[in-house]
C-alpha cells in the first residue's frame, strides 16, 4: 500500500483525543499514554465497501494497517469485489461469527446492512462507522462515526461551485445506490439553489472509464448550459477531464471533485479542476483502529460517542502544492 505515514507521534495524538472525551471513565486504565501492553489478542475486522484496489481506500486501509502495527493488534481487511450491499452483509455475518474483539464498518446503504449490523452490536461486539454512515450511526447501535458529514460537504461543494459561475450542475455518481453519495448530491443542489443554481445527477460505472467519458459527453452534448459539474470520487475525474477535452468544454466548466490522488492534485494546482474535497481517509482508518483498541480496554469513547469529522476540507490552486508536498510524505 502507498501514502505510509512518517509521523510517529500520530498514536500519541489520537490518543489524546481518546482521553479528552473519556470524562469520568475508564480512571484506572492506561496511567500513562505510553505505557506497553500485550495486545497480541486483539483482533479487528474491517469491512468496507471499497477495495484496497481503490485510490481512495487503499489510503483507509494503509491508515488502519500503521495503526494496527504500531499499537500491537491485528487487523484483518474485507470488502467486496465490487459495489455490492448483498455481499458486503455477508462479510459482516461472517466477521460476526469469527467473534472478533472489535469491527469497523462503512454504511453506504443503512437499510440494506442494518440486519447484519444489529447482530453484530446484539453480540456484544463494538463497533464504529467509518466514512459512510454518518447519518445512522447511532441508530445502528454503533460507538461513534469518523469522516466528514456527506450532506454539509455536498452542499459547500455547491456554494463553491456557485461562486465560480456555475449555475446548472451535473452530479456525476459512479456508485449508484451509495446513499452517501445521494446525500452528496443532494447536499449540492441545496448550496446551488442558494444562488439559484439547480443540479442534475449523472450515473456513470468507473469500471469503464471510457463509457463514463461518453456517458459525460452525452450529458454535455444533450445540454449546452450546463456550466458546473461535480464528481463524487477521484476516479470520475479523468473521464471527466477527457469528456470536457473532447468536447472542447475545458476551461469554460466549474469542475470540482471529492478525494485525493497525485492527478487530482496536480488538476487543482494547473487548474482544471476548481477544487477537491479532502476527507483525510488515513486518519479514518488509522482513528478506527486506534478508537478501538483503546475502547477495548476502557470501555470509553470521546465524548461518549459522537460523529469525528476528518473533513471536508477544500484543496485549491492556492494550497495544492503545500498539499501535494504533505501526500508525498504519506500525511495527506
Amino acid at each position: 500500500m502507498t501514502h505510509r505515514l512518517k509521523v510517529g507521534c500520530l498514536a500519541a495524538a489520537a490518543t489524546a483525543i481518546w482521553a479528552c472525551g473519556r470524562g469520568g471513565q475508564g480512571e484506572t486504565a492506561d496511567k500513562a499514554a505510553g505505557e506497553s501492553r500485550d495486545r497480541s489478542a486483539v483482533r479487528i475486522i474491517m469491512v468496507s465497501h471499497g477495495q484496497t484496489s481503490d485510490p481512495f481506500w487503499s489510503v483507509v486501509a494503509n491508515g488502519a494497517d500503521d495503526a494496527a502495527r504500531e499499537l500491537g493488534v491485528r487487523l484483518e481487511y474485507q470488502a467486496p469485489t465490487s459495489f455490492d450491499m448483498v455481499r458486503e452483509s455477508q462479510l459482516i455475518d461472517a466477521a460476526v461469527a469469527s467473534r472478533p474483539s472489535a469491527l469497523v464498518i462503512s454504511v453506504p446503504d443503512p437499510d440494506a446492512l442494518a440486519r447484519s449490523i444489529e447482530a453484530a452490536v446484539a453480540a456484544g461486539i463494538p463497533a464504529l462507522s467509518v466514512n459512510a454512515g454518518d447519518a445512522a450511526w447511532k441508530r445502528l447501535g454503533f460507538l461513534g462515526h469518523i469522516g466528514q458529514t456527506e450532506y454539509e460537504s455536498g452542499r459547500a461543494a455547491g456554494e463553491r461551485l456557485a461562486a465560480g459561475g456555475a449555475r446548472r450542475v451535473l452530479c456525476v455518481n459512479h456508485e449508484v445506490g451509495n446513499l452517501s453519495l445521494d446525500t452528496r448530491c443532494r447536499g449540492l443542489a441545496d448550496g446551488l439553489a442558494e444562488a439559484g443554481g439547480t443540479m442534475q445527477v449523472l450515473g456513470v460505472s468507473l469500471a469503464d472509464p471510457e463509457d463514463a467519458s461518453q456517458r459525460i459527453r452525452g450529458a454535455l452534448a444533450r445540454d449546452e448550459a450546463v456550466d458546473g459539474m461535480l464528481m463524487l470520487g477521484p476516479g470520475g475525474a479523468a473521464p471527466a477531464l477527457a469528456a470536457l477535452r473532447e468536447s472542447g468544454r475545458l476551461g469554460r466548466i466549474a469542475v470540482g471533485t471529492f478525494d485525493l490522488t497525485p492527478e487530482v492534485l496536480a488538476a487543482v494546482r494547473d487548474g482544471p479542476l476548481l477544487f477537491t474535497i479532502d476527507q483525510q481517509p488515513y486518519l479514518q482508518g488509522y482513528l478506527a483502529v486506534v478508537l478501538l483498541t483503546k475502547y477495548l480496554e476502557t470501555k470509553a469513547m470521546p465524548w461518549g460517542g459522537q460523529i469525528i469529522r476528518t473533513g471536508p476540507s477544500f484543496v485549491t490552486k492556492e494550497n495544492a502544492a503545500d498539499v501535494i508536498a504533505l501526500a508525498e510524505r504519506g500525511i495527506r
